[in-house]
């Protein structure tokens, strides 16, 4: 770091080991500040320290619960802004509402729309995340955001296993853009399924397209939230021929049976990032965490000293 001097990395209560990762990279501590609720359930959030002129980098995501996460948030932002803070850049790992990108049926909102303004009213500089659900996100804010790539980190880690006659499957059609660009790190043919969704965090796997017969079969999405789909799609691979399936993602949401699910389901590995703090009760000896602070470090360092950060796209 060149300019440590003039930036300061707090954070609130969604990514708190995250945070304190980073800032050990990073060599600059942590700001003080606390968070304190009411009794009705307000939230107060103090600055225990001068932020005046400051380039203030905010790790929060807005995963479960995301509205609470979402309002803690939102009044650091602000009370940043009130004590002069230079910049304010949101470190947000996890884009929560980001499954709510557009109108699919008449008279629905576009809540990922919605959080943006909320964010940029509030005062936020910059936005830096990982791998939105949707990426014309980007779109709905009038200011920088860079989205970082949790795939490259997920590919290395296969890569490192040394797995032998490898395909990569995206669990449904929208995500072959992404099974595709792991496909191309470790060199390896790609498949998908084909399914529908009947009602929400409902699938039924339709389809495999692809070879798979004999294979070692690594599946790859952005967020796994109630593993419906990545279960039922393991399943079916093995079903259809697999030799054995991996699975991985940047973003552990892994609500409801999700724990459950994947104990019992063909995966062998389920590999994710600690983009979402997963509470001890969900660490499981199927699931293995990379941390995603190397690269949000990096991307810090180069945006505090004016440097390019489109090379850690890739």
């Amino acid at each position: 770091m060149t300019n440590p001097s003039e930036m300061k990395i707090f954070t609130l209560n969604s990514n708190q080991q995250l945070a304190n990762e980073v800032s050990d990279i990073l060599e600059v501590p942590l700001g003080k500040s606390s968070v304190i609720r009411f009794s009705d359930g307000e939230i107060q959030v103090n600055i225990e320290e001068s932020v005046r002129g400051y380039d203030v980098y905010l790790v929060q995501s807005t995963s479960q619960p995301a509205n609470e996460y979402l309002m803690e948030l939102l009044i650091m932002v602000d009370a940043l802004k009130r004590a002069s803070a230079k910049t304010i850049n949101v470190v947000m790992p996890y884009y929560g509402y980001a499954r709510q990108d557009r109108k699919a049926r008449s008279r629905e909102p576009i809540t990922a729309k919605l959080i943006a303004d909320l964010l940029e009213t509030a005062g936020v500089s910059r936005v830096v995340t990982l791998d939105l659900h949707a990426p014309q996100i980007q779109g709905f804010f009038d200011i920088p955001v860079d989205q970082l790539h949790g795939v490259p980190l997920l590919s290395e880690h296969f890569k490192e296993k040394g797995l032998e006659d490898i395909v990569i499957v995206a669990p449904d059609i929208g995500g072959v853009v992404r099974a595709r660009k792991m496909a191309n790190i470790l060199n390896a043919p790609i498949a998908f399924i084909d399914k529908r969704r009947p009602e929400p965090n409902v699938s039924e796997v339709m389809n495999i397209v692809g070879d798979i017969e004999g294979k070692t079969a690594i599946m790859v999405d952005d967020l796994i939230d109630t593993a419906g789909t990545i279960t039922s799609a393991a399943n079916a691979l093995i079903e259809s021929g697999a030799k054995e399936v991996y699975a991985s993602c940047t973003h552990p949401v892994l609500t409801g049976p999700a724990i459950s699910r994947i104990e019992g389901s063909m995966i062998k590995e389920l590999v994710i990032t600690n983009s979402i703090s997963l509470p001890e009760e969900k660490h499981i000896d199927k699931i293995t965490t990379l941390s995603v602070a190397p690269l949000l470090s990096e991307a810090l360092s180069r945006i505090q000293n004016k440097l390019p950060v489109s090379v850690l796209f890739d």
